[in-house]
């Protein structure tokens, strides 16, 4: 079967007259966001190749970068052409390792300075609206410092600054992720404050978002294979739509004793649900946690090796964490195993990036 992306399928109607360009796009989780909400993109710029290669796939009608922005944008003959363009907002996630829990949280990574080159792109592009999404730790990093400089810098450029932690699950998507989001309105053209959208009162589970999946838990899959079942609910008919074959579904390759220590785990248990002479066989505090299948998931991040479904007894495929995240199944995600699972780990959730992106219209149009 051969992968294609038809301009129909990859690019909305620009219903809204509203254009975004996404810096450190990754995957591109902002992208398809803002494109669910009708806006149209106009490219992506990321550092990583493999993840480049995967938004080109799903961009094919937008500009894909691959630029170490580390270097002024300004730098790139690709670059300039796209802002000159008009670009109405500018959205990112600037590498959040230098943040984040589960990094080192080094106070001098020059990885927390690159949302410095989100100034450089504003003073030339001059965007209606500015949206950064980070980890929470962000607000405490270094004393609050980054943030305030962070701010402060987008105050002095002609913008006004509205901060909120927004927790995914709230919005449609089937995982607890909590997020800092920061969105800034320029003071010329913005009539009133940013107001972050309402949450939802519905949440989805990760049976709602996984059950019409193949389980694989005697077979490995494939990276392009048809549906065996129809959809059971709204929010898999949703990730279903326009979807042709499913894509990035294959199970990891466990060797039988892995697979019998799973196995001991039950839906929604952890570590401590095994003998305690295998509590420290792995030495993480999320190791042997399976997903509870009547609750949102936990947090799905850039690895995969702790985490399991919640019955089959492995590791969840890159389809099932990109259904976690909110992914549509027609968002093919290229690269080598280990990149894919970064990819989807390190978007923001698109159904999240879309509700901010409908709550930006009655301040843009």
């Amino acid at each position: 079967m051969t992968m294609s992306k038809s301009k129909d399928n990859s690019e909305a109607s620009n219903k809204h007259n509203l254009s975004v360009l996404d810096i450190f796009c990754g995957a591109g989780g902002f992208s398809e966001g803002f494109k669910q909400a009708g806006y149209s993109v106009l490219g992506g710029v990321d550092n990583d190749r493999q993840a480049i290669g995967t938004y080109a796939f799903n961009f094919p009608m937008s500009s894909a970068i691959q630029w170490d922005l580390s270097v002024p944008l300004t730098e790139c003959e690709k670059a300039n052409a796209l802002l000159d363009s008009k670009i109405d907002v500018v959205v990112g996630g600037p590498p959040c390792q230098g943040f984040s829990i589960a990094g080192k949280r080094d106070a001098d990574d020059p990885r927390n300075r690159l949302f410095e080159a989100y100034f450089e792109i504003i003073k030339k592009t001059k965007p209606k609206a500015v949206v950064i999404e980070n980890v929470p730790t962000m607000l405490t990093m270094n004393g609050g410092a980054f943030l305030l400089d962070l701010v402060s810098g987008l105050e002095k450029l002609g913008y006004n600054v509205e901060k909120s932690l927004l927790w995914s699950d709230q919005y449609g998507v089937p995982q607890k992720r909590k997020r800092l989001f920061i969105v800034a309105l320029n003071r010329e053209i913005a009539c009133k404050c940013f107001v972050y959208p309402k949450p939802t009162d519905k949440k989805v589970t990760c049976w709602d978002a996984l059950h019409d999946l193949p389980l694989l838990d005697d077979e490995l899959g494939a990276d392009v294979q048809a549906y065996r079942m129809k959809p059971k609910n709204a929010y898999q008919s949703l990730m279903r739509k326009g979807a042709k074959f499913l894509h990035n579904h294959w199970a990891v390759q466990h060797t039988e004793q892995t697979k019998r220590v799973i196995a001991m785990v039950p839906d929604g248990g952890n570590y401590k649900n095994l003998p305690k002479s295998l509590w420290m066989s792995r030495k993480v505090n999320i190791a042997w946690t399976r997903m509870k299948s009547d609750a949102p998931c936990f947090t799905i991040d850039a690895g995969h090796n702790h985490h399991f479904h919640y019955k089959a007894n492995r590791v969840p495929t890159v389809r099932e964490c990109a259904r976690i995240q909110s992914f549509p199944d027609t968002f093919v995600f290229l690269g080598n195993k280990t990149s894919q699972f970064r990819q989807v780990g390190n978007a923001v959730p698109p159904l999240l990036a879309k509700a901010v992106a409908m709550a930006l219209i009655g301040n843009l149009e």
